[in-house]
């Protein structure tokens, strides 16, 4: 994609601070962090969202950010972590390329990510569950 970001990133087009980079992703610093270390993994080819993602990119992506996570946790020692990731406007997707936030969390830190909890009746999560069942056939 010409106009994306993150392929301009990957191209090496853009400058980007690198953490990792392996065949089939690259984590680099975002330059909108919430908190030192605060490091974005993308994929290398252009995937707008993990809808387009096969399972070798998936897996590839949740590897990369297992090992950079875990690397977060040893250079910044934070409270937590949070893995972020969005799809589509709805969902708060503004970089239309697959893409995972990895935060490096604390106390007070002044990020809050909430949803309103519905605590649906069983029978609705037994319905919900048999029509993702049927969808993964």
């Amino acid at each position: 994609m010409n106009d994306c970001v993150f392929c301009k990133i990957v191209a090496g087009q853009i400058p980007s601070a690198k953490v990792h980079e392996d065949e089939l992703t690259l984590a680099f610093m975002d330059i909108g962090a919430v908190n030192p270390g605060h490091v974005l993994v993308a994929v290398k080819p252009h995937v707008e969202n993990i809808f387009g993602l096969d399972d070798k990119l998936a897996a590839a992506a949740f590897q990369t950010a297992a090992r950079v996570a875990r690397a977060v946790q040893k250079a910044y020692s934070p409270e937590g972590v949070t893995l972020y990731q969005a799809n589509g406007a709805a969902a708060g997707q503004t970089v239309y390329h697959f893409h995972l936030h990895l935060v490096p969390r604390y106390e007070k830190d002044g990020m809050d990510l909430a949803w309103p909890v519905k605590n649906p009746p069983r029978e609705q999560l037994q319905a919900n569950a048999a029509k993702l069942r049927a969808a993964l056939e």
